[in-house]
């Protein structure tokens, strides 16, 4: 990861409904702990869907379970981006035990896209997020 940068850490609880029939954390909710956070990044630099119709897309998303997650726990999930594009950015994650911080207990990734909704095309990253990620 020597290309990527720290660019959002949240904390969250895992909740009970988060896990499934073997008693541990459903795969599908590790998407949705990367999501959580990838929001939270975008509302504290201020970006979301513009009134012209622009905003991001996530066009493709990984994760590798490395440990089991179980409730009740209180996770980290720290966000790194790599060097941003013409129209999108790579962004990976990392989720941890906030008691056992030095554990990676999955890890992802996501492709955010830039698009217009209505064309349904790609479109340049907006200078604010261009400037959050190139000013670090």
């Amino acid at each position: 990861m020597t290309d990527k940068i720290l660019i959002h850490t949240s904390r969250m609880d895992v909740r009970w409904g988060d896990m499934d029939a073997f008693n541990h954390v459903n795969n599908t909710v590790y998407f949705r702990y990367m999501e959580q956070t990838r929001i939270e990044w975008l509302e504290v630099i201020g970006v979301g869907i513009e009134a012209d119709g622009l905003g991001p897309v996530i066009v493709n998303a990984h994760c590798s379970f490395r440990r089991q997650l179980k409730y009740p726990a209180a996770i980290e999930v720290r966000m790194y981006a790599s060097p941003p594009g013409r129209s999108s950015v790579e962004t990976t994650y990392e989720i941890r035990r906030v008691d056992q911080p030095e554990i990676i207990y999955a890890d992802g990734g996501a492709k955010i896209v830039w698009v217009n909704f209505k064309q349904e095309k790609s479109v340049p990253l907006p200078e604010s997020i261009r400037q959050t990620l190139t000013g670090l």
